[in-house]
């Protein structure tokens, strides 16, 4: 049985602040898995801890002399990821000017934390399966079957059940990754530790820059308490930093604090977990969510153009203004729509907007229903997040000649997601 003061000692030793049941649970599960071989995942928000787990495991193992490395697997192109953990032989793509040894070759004998295991290829997904139930891999360009014997401990802050459920994580990695399962609790779950880890960042920096450490009342404590934190420790620690260098006065109150609060998380892509200690999580794109604040946009600009366009036909706006600036209403309805409305005070020559290919024809008359239904039909038309974002990758492309690497850098995704998406959406 793992005691209070072992745990204790743990912290220290690996310098985590708090004393939230849920942390001290998850610290308890680590030193109980540490002696094992057993494979570990650990679940968690961004900016959680959860590499400091993996050290812990490590550190506590039978392995502690071995080799540990630590892989972002997020942050590998899917094109070299096979090459970084299994290796190459000589000439076994382009640029492989000599063999070279994985990461799973280096590390043997010892642990290797695969960190974001959820944005791990599927094809790699079958070579690190293969490794967890016999030992084996495989170079790249290579038929020659190598042994290891390394620990593997994996993290994610993605939901695995629900990226198993889309078909972009294998059932039987989830479950062979899953034997001993670490949940890092967020911020917003620990309670008083914000406090803790508040006064451990100031005074940090306090010893650092020689000044005097930052102070909170109780009322302020209270709203740090309370506040969500979606960047977790990484924000906290952001925040301690602001205040200590921004602030003469070194005795913070509430109202101080809340001005390096944000006060609108609605529009943040953070994950937020479930309250209870659960590690289901939401999943959230910055992409989708940039498109929706693009789309509400257009959908507003849309709303006043017609506002205006209704308030110069019931004569409340000078026709000169309209005439200049007639080509902010070319993608509202033809003009033919709303000719009976023209007030007649108008000029006979003020341009219209017009369908100028059917400009000779007879027109038809729309009643208001009509053309409201109309209008409504082309926004929700132009709402597609799948065809919007399929343009912006073409666009992207062109822009670049086909360079996926600087089409990515310009759209703000990865390379291999640009790769999955041109796959999904049959670009040539």
């Amino acid at each position: 049985m793992i005691t209070n003061s072992e745990i204790q000692s743990i912290k220290q030793r690996f310098g985590i602040i708090g004393n939230s049941p849920l942390l001290n649970h998850a610290i308890q599960v680590a030193m109980q898995a540490s002696p094992t071989d057993m494979t570990v995942l650990i679940t968690g928000e961004s900016g959680s801890g959860k590499e400091s787990f993996s050290k812990i495991i490590h550190s506590l193992s039978l392995r502690k002399h071995g080799k540990f490395i630590a892989i972002n697997c997020g942050a590998i192109p899917e094109g070299t990821i096979d090459s970084e953990l299994f290796g190459h032989e000589k000439g076994s793509f382009t640029g492989a000017h000599e063999a070279r040894k994985g990461y799973f070759e280096v590390t043997d004998g010892g642990s290797i934390f695969l960190d974001e295991i959820g944005e791990m290829p599927l094809g790699t997904q079958a070579r690190l399966l293969r490794v967890l139930e016999n030992g084996e891999f495989i170079k790249v360009g290579s038929s020659k079957v190598l042994k290891t014997n390394v620990r593997v401990i994996a993290a994610t802050n993605v939901n695995l059940i629900k990226a198993v459920d889309k078909g972009e994580f294998r059932e039987d990695l989830y479950y062979r990754l899953n034997t001993v399962p670490i949940y890092v609790p967020p911020l917003r779950e620990r309670g008083e530790d914000v406090v803790m880890l508040f006064r451990k960042f100031t005074t940090d920096f306090s010893e650092r820059y020689k000044v005097k450490p930052i102070s909170l009342d109780d009322a302020a404590k209270k709203l740090l308490i309370k506040f969500p934190f979606p960047g977790n420790i990484r924000q906290l620690k952001n925040i301690a930093e602001q205040i200590s260098l921004l602030e003469e006065n070194r005795e913070v109150e509430a109202a101080t604090l809340a001005k390096y609060l944000p006060t609108d998380q609605s529009r943040l892509p953070a994950l937020t977990g479930k309250s209870g200690g659960s590690n289901e999580f939401s999943d959230f794109s910055e992409r989708e969510i940039l498109y929706k604040v693009l789309f509400d946009m257009k959908k507003d600009v849309n709303e006043l153009k017609k506002m205006v366009l209704e308030a110069f036909q019931s004569g409340g706006l000078n026709p000169n203004i309209m005439s200049k600036h007639q080509n902010l209403f070319d993608d509202l309805e033809p003009a033919s729509s709303f000719e009976e409305k023209k007030p007649s005070t108008a000029p006979s020559n003020l341009p219209l907007v017009i369908d100028h290919q059917n400009q000779n024809e007879e027109t038809e008359d729309y009643d208001d229903d009509t053309i409201e239904d109309i209008i409504h039909e082309e926004d929700d038309n132009s709402l597609s997040l799948e065809k919007k974002e399929k343009e912006m990758i073409l666009k992207a492309l062109r822009k670049h000649n086909n360079k996926r690497k600087y089409a990515a850098g310009d759209l703000g995704i990865s390379e291999r997601t640009l790769y999955r998406k041109i796959k999904q959406y049959d670009i040539e």
